[in-house]
């Protein structure tokens, strides 16, 4: 039991060095912790100067490049930053570190609680890196689900006698959701000056969704040629509404898979277990008169 504290009690001061350790980098990271500081907004000044800021200055530069992507697929919720993920994914752990130390000091070294107490640990650690990614996820997979009907607007649209601009802003204002967020921002990328060029580039850069970058790309390309916007409307609607169907069918096709799994370990089990137990007991009871 006292090797156990000892254990703890070393875990403990390391994982609280390590965070004072990332409270205080070094001088050659703060000019960094500052430009951080000053790109990022949303958290108070306090948390930007002190803990936010410094522990993205220390962080890996892939790891903030793929954190920052993932905020911007999600949308930029509010709230959702770097400095803000990276202040959770100090505090959970080791809130996480001490809740699990303080079970087995009650309990006493067992394996299972052990092994319980390093899976959550880990778990929250990685917890903000999952709920980002769940949903920058599932943004993109309601943009995938609303661009065929979007598009079969905007093509309507632009077959009554309406321009494209306009045709894409009465569909931004018909409907909602993360697409509809999306085509209002290319507006008022445009609206503010930028060519339709670059506010479609940008639109690419924000979002993973395939189905949007090719609309994006076939747009650039239409728009750089000359080509009429309606027939790329038209082309693009009929391809999404097939892509749409396809990706219905597969899900379909996956659901005898996915079933298969719950169905042997835990309805077959179950029904076995029904079916078989009267007959097993009068087995039992007819040996047990004999």
């Amino acid at each position: 039991m006292s090797s156990v504290i000892v254990i703890i009690a070393v875990v403990t001061a390391v994982c609280f060095g390590l965070f004072v350790f990332l409270l205080f980098p070094k001088a050659a990271k703060r000019d960094e912790a500052d430009e951080g500081a000053v790109v990022v907004s949303q958290v108070g000044p306090v948390q930007q100067g002190s803990i936010g800021a410094r522990l993205v200055a220390v962080a890996p530069t892939g790891y903030i490049g793929w954190l920052e992507k993932q905020i911007v697929y999600a949308g930029r919720p509010n709230g959702w930053t770097p400095n803000t993920l990276a202040v959770w994914k100090i505090v959970l752990p080791i809130v996480a570190l001490v809740l699990g130390l303080l079970v087995l000091t009650r309990t006493g070294p067992q394996p299972l609680l052990l092994f319980l107490a390093f899976f959550t640990t880990v778990l929250a650690f990685f917890l903000p890196d999952v709920l980002i990614n769940s949903r920058a996820h599932d943004r993109q997979e309601a943009i995938n689900l609303a661009l065929p009907d979007t598009l079969d607007q905007m093509t309507i649209a632009v077959e009554a006698g309406l321009g494209f601009d306009a045709a894409m802003a009465k569909a931004a204002r018909g409907g909602n959701g993360p697409l509809a967020e999306e085509l209002v921002r290319v507006l008022q990328d445009m609206a503010i000056g930028r060519t339709r060029r670059d506010a479609f580039h940008e639109l690419e850069q924000r979002t993973r969704s395939e189905d949007l970058r090719r609309f994006a790309r076939a747009v650039v390309q239409a728009d750089a040629y000359g080509i009429a916007l309606g027939d790329v409307l038209r082309i693009q609607a009929s391809e999404m509404r097939l892509k749409r169907r396809q990706r219905a069918e597969e899900q379909a096709q996956k659901v005898t898979v996915k079933i298969l799994f719950p169905l042997i370990f835990c309805l077959l089990p179950v029904l076995f277990i029904v079916v078989m137990t009267p007959a097993v007991v009068g087995i039992i009871q007819a040996f047990s008169q004999t």
